[in-house]
């Protein structure tokens, strides 16, 4: 992000924070916050949750802040890091009781389907997704990342990205066929 009437640039409070100024974080993350929080949102189900995974994502980029290199904006820097911490995120959470419950959960009926409804569908589809297919579903279809973006947000291979789409939205479908036949 450039300078606006006076501020500091990022590449400037990256310096200041390198430099023991925490102030200069601070200012980073207000900066930043509405991004890695609209990037966190779809990972999450609860605020609390969101808050905690976004407390992380800051955390782990001040601690890898020293890694950035001025090659790209900072802002695809901290957006990779969120996206990586709340992939890491997914992975763990996979297990929990959340995850237990979701057999028992009632897929909502797709008859006549309302905006709300909808959305109440696709959650109980995208919760019953592994981390790896839920993440790139996320990127692409949500956030309509492109190809190349969600090589370079998770590391992966463009091609290993379209094979990762494919087999998440037939894993997508697959549950909305099986649910629909019940």
């Amino acid at each position: 992000m450039s300078a606006q009437h006076g501020e500091p640039t990022d590449e400037r409070l990256i310096q200041s924070t390198l430099a023991g100024d925490d102030e200069a974080f601070a200012s980073l993350v207000a900066r930043h916050k509405r991004r890695i929080f609209g990037i966190a949102a779809r990972f999450t189900r609860s605020e609390a949750e969101l808050d905690d995974l976004c407390q992380e994502i800051f955390i782990k980029a001040y601690r890898q802040l020293g890694k950035f290199r001025s090659e790209a904006p900072f802002e695809h820097w901290l957006s990779r890091v969120g996206v990586r911490t709340c992939y890491d995120h997914l992975r763990k959470t996979r297990h929990d009781r959340d995850a237990v419950a979701l057999d028992d959960m009632e897929l909502p009926s797709t008859d006549n389907i309302e905006p709300r409804r909808a959305r109440e569908v696709l959650d109980f589809a995208m919760a019953k997704l592994g981390p790896e297919e839920r993440l790139v579903i996320t990127l692409l279809e949500l956030e309509e990342r492109t190809v190349r973006e969600i090589a370079g947000l998770t590391g992966w291979s463009e091609s290993n990205v379209k094979v990762r789409a494919f087999r998440a939205r037939q894993s997508l479908k697959n549950i909305l066929e099986a649910h629909h036949e019940r």
